[in-house]
């Protein structure tokens, strides 16, 4: 085997975990898979007999290179000196709890991603490679040009913002009954979960039975240019839209209340809101302008 060949074959073998640490740096499929290529191309044009640790090695260069990318297409300046969010003390000598980071790291999804979208590309590096992929603070420091100390404080006001962030999003996937006369009835939280299994599952009996007969669906101008209708009526005009439909929205909490966001490359794209009376779902709207919507996905 060439060296060019066994290096094509180590390269392939930390692939998987190339594209993971890029997909959670950049939140976009296609942008971690262009990551992982300059990788790969860097590693091919460079000397690495003496390289002691690839992995490691990889790690650092898709981390750059996914570093680099998030920067250029920030919109805000990142502030590069070290310093503390209002109110809250500084606390890099603070000791890190190994299980909080832990449940930190394992809940990556869609809502996790938009959460990270909301720091520094500085700060949702440190967390990523040190909470997710233990990566140390003295090579992370390397990375971002800063100390060891300074890239702790960044992972930390990372991780704070993230655990603020959890505990409205997870509320979302809890049940939310309203109490009626006859005892407690499904409520929006219930409805929205189950509405979307039977979308995906193409149930066309199922969604019917959760609708109401006058059910009225309307969506903002902007979910129209996108290809949305802009008025429905009726359950079986409704039911026809989203029977079997290849969607993949998530449960959310819309301004507080439970609904549907379908989100992609981590950003909240539409928002589905339900108005429930009797246990059925009566109306449905489609949001695409999102600006000054409070929204908080199921992790």
């Amino acid at each position: 085997m060439s060296d060019h060949d066994w290096l094509a074959e180590r390269f392939e073998s930390d692939r998987p975990r190339l594209r993971a640490l890029s997909y959670r740096m950049l939140g976009s499929a296609a942008e971690a898979d262009d990551a992982v290529q300059e990788s790969w191309i860097r590693l091919s044009r460079s000397r690495t007999d003496e390289v002691e640790n690839l992995s490691g090695w990889l790690t650092t260069i898709v981390a750059r290179v996914s570093l680099n990318m998030l920067q250029s297409r920030k919109s805000r300046p990142e502030d590069l000196v070290d310093t503390t969010e209002a109110g809250e003390p500084h606390d890099e000598a603070a000791p890190d709890d190994p299980e909080e980071e832990a449940v930190l790291a394992d809940s990556v999804g869609v809502a996790l991603l938009v959460v990270l979208d909301t720091l520094t590309p500085a700060e949702r590096l440190a967390f990523v490679l040190h909470d997710m992929f233990a990566v140390p603070f003295e090579e992370i420091a390397t990375i971002v040009d800063r100390s060891p100390a300074a890239a702790r404080q960044l992972a930390s006001r990372a991780r704070r913002r993230v655990q603020r962030a959890a505990p409205l999003a997870r509320t979302a996937a809890v049940g939310v009954y309203d109490e009626g006369a006859d005892g407690p009835k499904k409520g929006k939280s219930d409805l929205a979960n189950a509405f979307l299994a039977a979308s995906r599952e193409g149930n066309f009996e199922a969604l019917l039975s959760m609708l109401d007969p006058d059910i009225v669906l309307r969506s903002d101008p902007t979910a129209v240019q996108m290809g949305v209708d802009a008025e429905l009526r009726g359950a079986d005009a409704v039911t026809r839209v989203f029977a079997g439909r290849a969607w993949a929205p998530v449960p959310a909490l819309i301004d507080g209340t439970a609904g549907l966001v379908w989100a992609k490359g981590g950003r909240p794209r539409l928002a589905f809101r339900f108005t429930v009376d009797d246990g059925r779902i009566t109306a449905i709207g489609i949001e695409a302008e999102l600006a000054d919507v409070d929204i908080a996905l199921a992790i």
